[in-house]
């Protein structure tokens, strides 16, 4: 006799959970608004009490869409006080991450409508297409003012790089690139000082994103840290002619080692390294001579004749305080924000317009310049001084 076999009902268990969870999140709230108006009351419900301060006026009931659904806040009613709670913002109908998501399909080219049924599959709760256009529309004010704020103190160093985003174009699928900026100020702080729509990293797009940063104040740049993409070391003279500026000196050992054969990569990348562990810039100017001749001697031409080439322009840090080298060398600091931009991108695929992606882009820049990446001493600037 064959043994029974067990089953499950996926979808039920699914659905089953995810009540379990919703009515928990009800449970939980509705628990902490009744300790808060205890509190404020200074008595338990129906208590006696000479010193309490107000009197239980019964509850409205309001729906909160959450992420596990849609709950039910008994919001409680006080006489002779009013109140006020921690827990849920006043006015509030939808928790934060449901607003983020639904930013963010709006943003991928969802139609508004096509929203509406989505926000009902996932949440249980229908929002409105006058609510999901009302919503983005506050979000990119505010997103809006913080990019075009005023630059009202100086920044020793800057660093820029581009980054590209799929987009639509007239039915096609191209590339647009997202221009970032960031700073850092004279109290040592980094800042995201710009974000901008770009066609290309051309010389045009860089000059309008240097001069846009100069209109709002940017000044006090010691030195420009870059990739030397195309048009970049021109237009950083041209717009701020008194700054330095710095190649990365990853990128530029990249471009070194694709002149190499997979199999000497190892070494030639040491040897490249060795330069700026120097001690001076005498000393790495001499050794990436050096390197140069040991790549002649490899029989690696074309490698050889990129660091005689390049090798001057990576070592302006030297100019500055020894214990700016390691920081201010490489644009290590704006890749780490671009993997950060890739990873909330990626999800969309291509972008309905440019303006969608700089949207994107620019509240995930806030989002990341207003959380611990901002609030950490980056730099001591006073070392600049002495």
């Amino acid at each position: 006799m064959p043994k029974p076999i067990v089953t499950l009902n996926e979808e039920s268990l699914k659905t089953d959970l995810r009540e379990l969870v919703r009515r928990t999140v009800e449970d939980t709230l509705n628990g902490l608004l009744e300790e808060e108006a205890r509190d404020l009351v200074g008595a338990e419900r129906y208590e006696r009490a000479a010193g309490r301060e107000a009197y239980r006026a019964g509850h409205c009931d309001r729906s909160l869409t959450m992420s596990s659904g849609e709950v039910t806040i008994h919001m409680p009613k006080l006489k002779g006080m009013r109140f006020t709670t921690a827990i849920i913002e006043r006015y509030r109908r939808r928790e934060t991450s449901v607003e983020e998501a639904m930013i963010e399909m709006y943003l991928a080219g969802v139609s508004t409508r096509r929203i509406e049924d989505i926000s009902e599959i996932l949440w249980g709760s229908s929002v409105s297409a006058a609510t999901v256009s009302n919503l983005n529309d506050k979000a990119f004010s505010s997103v809006e003012a913080w990019r075009n704020r005023p630059l009202d103190r100086a920044y020793p160093y800057a660093c820029v790089d581009g980054i590209y985003l799929k987009r639509s174009w007239g039915g096609s699928h191209g590339n647009v690139a997202v221009m970032v900026a960031i700073g850092v100020n004279d109290d040592g702080y980094r800042e995201v000082i710009g974000a901008a729509e770009g066609f290309t990293e051309s010389a045009e797009c860089w000059w309008e994103l240097l001069s846009w940063l100069k209109s709002r104040g940017l000044r006090g740049v010691r030195m420009f840290t870059g990739d030397k993409a195309a048009g970049m070391v021109g237009s950083i003279a041209e717009v701020f002619p008194d700054a330095a500026y710095q190649r990365c000196t990853v990128h530029f050992y990249h471009n070194v080692l694709a002149r190499v054969p997979k199999s000497r990569r190892a070494k030639v990348a040491a040897m490249l390294k060795a330069i700026h562990a120097m001690e001076s810039r005498e000393a790495a100017e001499a050794k990436a001579l050096e390197v140069a001749a040991g790549l002649d001697g490899m029989k690696l031409g074309e490698a050889a004749k990129a660091v005689r080439d390049g090798y001057a322009e990576t070592l302006t840090y030297t100019r500055f305080p020894r214990e700016h080298w390691r920081r201010i060398r490489t644009n290590n600091a704006i890749e780490r924000l671009n993997r950060e931009i890739r990873r909330r991108t990626r999800v969309v695929g291509t972008f309905p317009d440019g303006r969608s992606a700089l949207m994107l882009v620019s509240a995930r820049l806030k989002y990341v310049a207003e959380s611990e990446w901002g609030s950490r001493r980056y730099l001591d600037v006073t070392l600049l001084d002495e």
